[in-house]
């Protein structure tokens, strides 16, 4: 008990910038706070990017060859590889959001165990669609 009050935690309140590089944040918060970036990223693109690419491919042929051909340019697979990230990371930290309200892999290392599993299971589904999008078979 006295080594606990001996040694004092160090404490970080207000974190400005200078700070930030000394702040460690555990795995479940880095995939917490991804999961919220891909939440936003989802949420800003259905009705700018991919409501539009819709139904511009369902309207006729046409517009399916224009986007067919829009698709073919790097930087657009670039933009479509990071909304695949996006949903494949969203998905997955819902699963382990989901199993943790079930009060399953609540300790210190299951919950870091499921957020890196999360990162390594959504990292390797997003270089799975990203070789198909890219032509590699």
């Amino acid at each position: 008990m006295s080594d606990t009050a001996a040694k004092p935690r160090p404490q970080f309140r207000n974190i400005s910038i200078s700070n930030i590089s000394q702040y460690r944040l555990p795995w479940a918060g880095k995939v917490s706070i991804l999961h919220r970036v891909s939440g936003v990223l989802l949420f800003l693109c259905i009705p700018l990017v991919i409501l539009p690419l819709f139904e511009r491919s369902v309207t006729s042929e046409v517009g399916f060859a224009s986007l067919h051909a829009l698709v073919s340019f790097p930087l657009v697979k670039l933009v479509l590889l990071a909304l695949i990230w996006g949903y494949l990371h969203h998905f997955c930290a819902g699963i382990r959001f989901l199993v943790l309200d079930l009060h399953i892999g609540t300790s210190k290392e299951g919950s870091r165990k499921s957020a890196v599993s999360v990162l390594v299971v959504s990292l390797a589904l997003t270089a799975l669609f990203g070789l198909k999008l890219f032509g590699v078979w």
